[in-house]
């Protein structure tokens, strides 16, 4: 069946056949790991969103204040629970559970929790334990995404187009693999089409004989296009070669989205040598 198929489709339209890569090995076991640690940032982005409904609910302006990417701040909430379990605990145990955390921050989401009606034991006792468990998995997932990222790295370090990628400004170890690890640069002859792939090209919009560029693609690659704008805001803050082209679009009247774009559009044709060019 599958046979015929193909011998169809080679006599027909023959240009829709490709070869078959030979398998990366390393590539592949980078993309399994890849695969792991989006699960576990689901995890986490699942878990801090569980924690922060939790605190919210307790005490509003404790919640507020929480920074659950902060490893101080989930020592604390995993060590000592919510708000409740913080005042139990006494403010010399707070301290040095926090020690050397932002003292301010931590000041003020202790009088945070101090500046509030204390409610039932009962709900007390239920929200301590499940602030410290979910404080827990929330800092496991992050320590595992770490791990990760690290054996990632360690599998395309050889690679190519990896070392090529880090050479861009605005690329990092992450960006870099996640691009290695979702497309093979080989099936792009330019950085126009890979740029349409990932979805920061401008969408054509055609009447009659008429084209003109509108709003960038809703199509493409979602995560590579989030990727490159995260890595586009960064360089937006920069004083290097793309901050000062984001702001020369701002100067001619662009508003930030739009400076934006441009920015992107111009980061992806920074990767000229990964084409030969």
């Amino acid at each position: 069946g599958d046979a015929l198929v193909i011998a169809k489709t080679a006599l027909g339209i023959p240009d829709a056949l490709l070869p078959v890569p030979e398998p990366d090995e390393a590539l592949e076991a980078a993309r399994s790991l890849a695969a792991q640690r989006s699960h576990m940032v689901t995890c986490a982005t699942r878990d801090k969103n569980r924690l922060r409904s939790i605190l919210l609910e307790s005490r509003p302006a404790f919640e507020a204040l929480a920074d659950l990417g902060d490893r101080h701040w989930l020592n604390m909430l995993e060590e000592l629970g919510g708000p409740w379990g913080c005042i139990d605990a006494g403010k010399p145990a707070f301290g040095a559970v926090t020690k050397g955390a932002n003292r301010a921050r931590m000041d003020a989401a202790w009088n945070a929790a101090m500046a509030s009606t204390r409610p039932p034991k009962r709900r007390v006792d239920a929200e301590n334990p499940q602030v410290r468990m979910l404080a827990k998995r929330i800092r496991e997932s992050a320590e595992e995404a770490a791990r990760l990222d690290a054996e990632i790295t360690a599998l395309l370090v050889e690679d190519g187009t990896y070392a090529c990628l880090l050479t861009i400004p605005g690329i990092g170890p992450r960006t870099a693999s996640e691009l290695v690890i979702s497309v093979d640069i080989n099936d792009f002859p330019d950085h126009d089409h890979l740029a349409s792939y990932c979805g920061i090209a401008p969408r054509n919009r055609q009447s009659g004989k008429s084209i003109s560029s509108v709003s960038a693609s809703r199509q493409g690659n979602k995560r590579l296009k989030n990727l490159l704008i995260f890595s586009c805001n960064s360089l937006s803050r920069s004083k290097g070669r793309f901050g000062d082209y984001y702001r020369a679009c701002r100067d001619r009247g662009m508003c930030h989205g739009e400076a934006l774009k441009a920015e992107r559009n111009k980061l992806s044709k920074a990767n000229g040598p990964l084409f030969g060019k």
